[in-house]
């Protein structure tokens, strides 16, 4: 009861829902015939079968069962899936659409939609409602015969049927329901007293004959029922016999259509299915021989890693690791002989881990503690290079501490060492009595001591040369690795666009290479056939990329383990892949590089934290302190000149060795300072002021301060051309009569320009204690010559007019150097700093100050005794009076004092000054005397005084111009 509406051929379907040929009888099959489901199922996806058990279209038509038939009628009538029978199950037309399967749609025909109608149904709309007018207007006269027929037949066994009580039409109706069995049948009728009686015999009798009539009527309204179906089913019937003589017919144009195509598959087909069979047995035996020697050589990992390990190849041992734990689970997942060599790999993984970092601090070790004068300075580049590659690619990116902590080891060592040498060649240190190394530094003279500092400086820096370069290969491998990862980032990118491209074009293939999957795999459907070539397409593609992109690492793959195996795994479809996934991020490895340049600075930093122990170390006792300004000079240069090449080889300035060095400088300026105050106040106790010779050194020294070298000379050795001391001191034109210690004064603070030439460091401070210096000389030596202090301290009987002056001019040379020294202080000093430079405004003040005091001291020295000597002057012969010569006696004496140490011009206004007091005085006794400008006797005895008195100061060098103005002297006239 089953056939197929078209002639291609039907495969049957298996119990396991896989599609099967019809089998040629002639040659004998591997499996038997299996029973299929009732259900057609939809498509299978279970595992592909072999090429021999593929449908075919072709087989002999005798060879078709029952079970080949596409729908089966007990399946589609108990079919459990409906939940309700279809109405029109023994109406409908049987064939394929019979029971509801889902059919794919054809790849072939297009989708019809509404829209292809659109034409036809507007052409017709027009026709379709006339022809519809026309049937309401004009209806049919059989049709009108037939509804009146059916109409009245109907009303008539509606009638009929009324008759019948409603309780036999409920859907409810059940005899076995006592409420139901007694309305049916009245018992009530029967159940007399009596017994039985001819009443009740007559009511059953009445009973079964009215339902008796019931039944001919529900009878009668069924057969009209049938009559008025009667046609159809009968033409049911018809139809059903004309069919199978259809189906016959059918049959037999499939018998002949399958003997043919049986010739065709016989003579064209069975010969290049065969091939294509053999050519896939043929693949598949040569990935077994691959996958065989892809295991041969995985079982030859240990004993080649063991190799590398010996010869410390750490990388290609641990990339063999790598790619031989990626092989076994990619490739040879499953693999009951590997089950436990995933586990031994991780376990060599980590014993080369440790190995690794033994090895490099074992490296760090020797390279630093090497001997600085031995070359290369790079250490076995290439064992450095493949430690370092080692431990990136296995993350261990704390392997620069443990160089960290070796080079803190090796840099105490260098020390050591130094003074080991040094203490070698000195034979007053007994090295059993003076054990420790800073007893031994304390007890070396400043010149061994100083030597071994510079020692040190060049082993440092050789030390840090070493160090350098050794970083450098460090950072050079890491920028390496930095950029191999960006170049395979890049190789990505460009593989996923092309991959983007090829799934562009895939779907114009797809027809063809299913095609192929469906000749060339049994029990194989479409998709399965299409992911498998798919993903053959996909690994062809990462092949590519690897062997483009890992040829690095091809190149340092170790030698697999023969010959043999190894070309048998290069011809393998099997690429090991790069580390790129296990290397660091971009982000680590620009940490590890940032890391690389802190390790330099921090070697810097040790290296002078171990020379600060030197320095500290010899300065324990203050023997620092107690050098001279020479050697402390040389100490700093040494250290500034050390501190400056570490500062160009490592590029960072550090700070512990120049703060050091500040410290003790200080220390050295307080010393310096204090020296040179003490020697300066011992020199003013015992100065006398006297004018003192000058001698040429001295003249020599201005001399150079006038052409702006602010320096000490050299001292020269004494010879015959050896000049003459002067009397004064010449600068820029100038005499300058000077005492001792001015001269001494000049050249001290000469010292101190020299020591901020030699260190500009302490420019500040020491521009402090040179300030401090001025003060004290002015304010000492005000107290010994104006205050007197001279006559106790140094045994004076009087300050005299002289010493004033010289005091005074003194004090003016000093002046004079104030603004050289300020403008030599700034250069020396930063622009933040130049806030001290104040304290020269304040000292230059205070100078002048004491100079005008000075000069106002020789003013009321004068005043005095005018006072005293114009006290007694009377108007009366002789004249001149024996007052007013007195007085021009003591002007006289007063300007052979200051004439040669003070300047024409301050000599000029200094006599102004004291005319002026004289002046005043006069003026004052005059009026005590009742002399005025009346031309009278006594009038003339004054002008005659006065003209004296004028003629004897003019007569005085660099007086003759000076204009006394002695009219002056007169009272107005009111």
């Amino acid at each position: 009861m089953a056939s197929s509406h078209s002639s291609s051929p039907v495969p049957r379907v298996g119990r396991d829902g896989i599609y099967h040929k019809e089998r040629d009888p002639s040659p004998p099959r591997c499996r038997s015939i299996r029973s299929l489901p009732d259900v057609c199922p939809k498509e299978p996806t279970g595992e592909g079968r072999g090429l021999c058990d593929g449908p075919s279209v072709v087989a002999e038509h005798d060879r078709w069962t029952v079970y080949s038939s596409k729908v089966n009628l007990p399946a589609a009538l108990n079919d459990p899936r409906l939940a309700k029978r279809e109405s029109d199950f023994f109406t409908k037309t049987w064939g394929l659409d019979f029971a509801e399967t889902e059919v794919m749609p054809s790849f072939f025909l297009p989708s019809i939609t509404r829209e292809h109608f659109g034409p036809y149904l507007q052409e017709m709309a027009q026709r379709e409602r006339i022809h519809e007018r026309c049937k309401t207007i004009c209806p049919n006269k059989d049709d009108v015969d037939a509804v009146s027929s059916i109409t009245t037949n109907h009303d008539k066994s509606r009638a009929e049927l009324e008759q019948v009580p409603k309780i036999f039409m409920k859907p409810d109706f059940a005899l076995e329901d006592p409420a139901t069995f007694n309305t049916v049948l009245p018992w009530s009728h029967f159940n007399s007293a009596g017994g039985k009686s001819s009443r009740d015999v007559a009511s059953s009798k009445l009973l079964q004959e009215k339902l008796s009539h019931y039944l001919d009527v529900v009878e009668v309204s069924i057969a009209r029922q049938i009559s008025l179906r009667s046609e159809a089913f009968f033409h049911a019937m018809s139809s059903q016999h004309e069919l199978q003589d259809r189906l016959q017919e059918t049959q037999r144009a499939v018998a002949v259509l399958r003997g043919r195509t049986a010739a065709i598959d016989r003579v064209m087909c069975q010969g290049p299915l065969q091939a294509l069979r053999t050519a896939l047995t043929r693949n598949n035996c040569v990935k077994l021989h691959n996958k065989l020697k892809l295991m041969a050589a995985v079982h030859q990992t240990q004993p080649t890693v063991q190799l590398l390990l010996s010869t410390s190849e750490f990388v290609g041992a641990l990339e063999l690791i790598s790619t031989t734990k990626e092989v076994l689970q990619q490739e040879l997942q499953g693999i009951h002989s590997f089950r436990h060599l995933g586990s031994q790999l991780c376990e060599l993984e980590k014993l080369i881990d440790k190995m690794m970092v033994e090895d490099f601090s074992m490296y760090a070790r020797s390279d630093l503690n090497r001997s600085l004068k031995e070359e290369p300075q790079v250490l076995e580049k290439e064992r450095l290079e493949s430690l370092v590659f080692g431990l990136l690619r296995q993350r261990k990116l704390d392997f620069l501490d443990i160089y960290s902590d070796e080079m803190i080891v090796a840099a105490k060592a260098i020390v050591t060492q130094c003074v080991a040498e040094s203490v070698l060649h000195i034979e007053e240190i007994d090295t059993e009595v003076v054990t420790k190394l800073a007893d031994q530094m304390r007890v070396m003279t400043f010149p061994q001591w100083f030597e071994l500092l510079k020692n040190v400086f060049e082993s440092f820096l050789l030390f840090l040369q070493r160090i350098k370069a050794t970083l450098n290969v460090i950072r050079n491998v890491v920028l390496e690795v930095l950029a191999s990862n960006q170049k395979n980032r890049l190789l990505e990118e460009v593989s996923s666009e092309a991959s983007g491209q090829e799934a562009s074009h895939g779907p114009s293939l797809l027809q063809g290479e299913a095609e192929l999957a469906y000749l060339t795999h049994e029990g194989l459907f479409i998709s399965d056939a299409l992911n498998e070539a798919q993903q053959l397409r996909q690994q062809a593609a990462v092949q590519d990329q690897s062997s483009a992109a890992g040829s690095r690492t091809q190149q340092s793959r170790p030698e697999a383990v023969s010959s043999d195996s190894a070309c048998g795994t290069t011809e393998t479809s099997i690429s090991f892949m790069s580390c790129e996934n296990m290397m660091p991020t971009d982000l680590e490895l620009n940490r590890v590089n940032n890391n690389v340049q802190e390790l330099l600075y921090s070697a810097s930093d040790v290296s002078h934290d171990r020379c600060v122990k030197v320095l500290t170390a010899r300065a324990k006792d203050g023997s620092l302190e107690r050098l001279s300004s020479a050697e402390f000079v040389c100490l700093s240069q040494a250290v500034e000149g050390f501190v400056r090449d570490t500062e160009e080889l490592c590029g960072r300035r550090s700070v512990s060795l120049r703060g050091t060095l500040q410290s003790q400088a200080n220390r050295f300026v307080h010393r310096f300072h204090e020296e040179r105050k003490t020697k300066l106040g011992l020199l003013l106790d015992n100065e006398r002021w006297k004018q003192a010779e000058v001698p040429a050194e001295f003249q020599d020294l201005v001399n150079s301060i006038a052409d702006g070298r602010i320096t000490l000379p050299e001292r020269k050795i004494p010879g015959a051309e050896d000049r003459k001391p002067t009397e004064f001191l010449l600068i820029n034109g100038q005499k300058y009569a000077v005492v001792g210690t001015v001269l001494l004064l000049i050249r001290i603070f000469l010292e101190y320009c020299q020591c901020v030439n030699d260190i500009p460091s302490i420019a500040t401070d020491m521009l402090t204690r040179l300030s401090d210096l001025l003060k004290h000389f002015n304010s000492r030596s005000c107290q010994l010559v104006l205050g007197a202090g001279a006559l106790q301290v140094v045994g004076l009987k009087t300050i005299t007019t002289k010493n004033l002056a010289l005091a005074s001019r003194c004090l003016q040379l000093v002046v004079h150097y104030i603004p050289i020294i300020r403008a030599h202080f700034e250069t020396k000093l930063q622009p933040k700093q130049f806030s001290v430079l104040r304290h020269f405004d304040h000292i230059t003040k205070d100078y002048n100050d004491h100079i005008a005091e000075i000069s106002a001291k020789l003013v009321a020295i004068m005043d005095s005794l005018f006072e005293k000597v114009l006290s007694k002057y009377e108007v009366k012969a002789p004249m001149p009076s024996a007052c007013f010569r007195n007085v021009c006696k003591q002007m006289a004496k007063m300007h052979e004092a200051i004439y040669e140490l003070l300047p024409e011009e301050q000599t000029q206004m200094l006599f102004l000054r004291i005319n002026a007091s004289f002046k005043m005085h006069l003026k004052r006794q005059l009026a005590r005397l009742g002399v005025v400008n009346d031309g009278g006797p006594q009038h003339g005895l004054v002008v005659v005084d006065v003209a004296f008195y004028t003629e004897n100061v003019q007569a005085l060098k660099s007086l003759e111009r000076l204009d006394l103005n002695m009219a002056e002297i007169w009272e107005q006239k009111r």
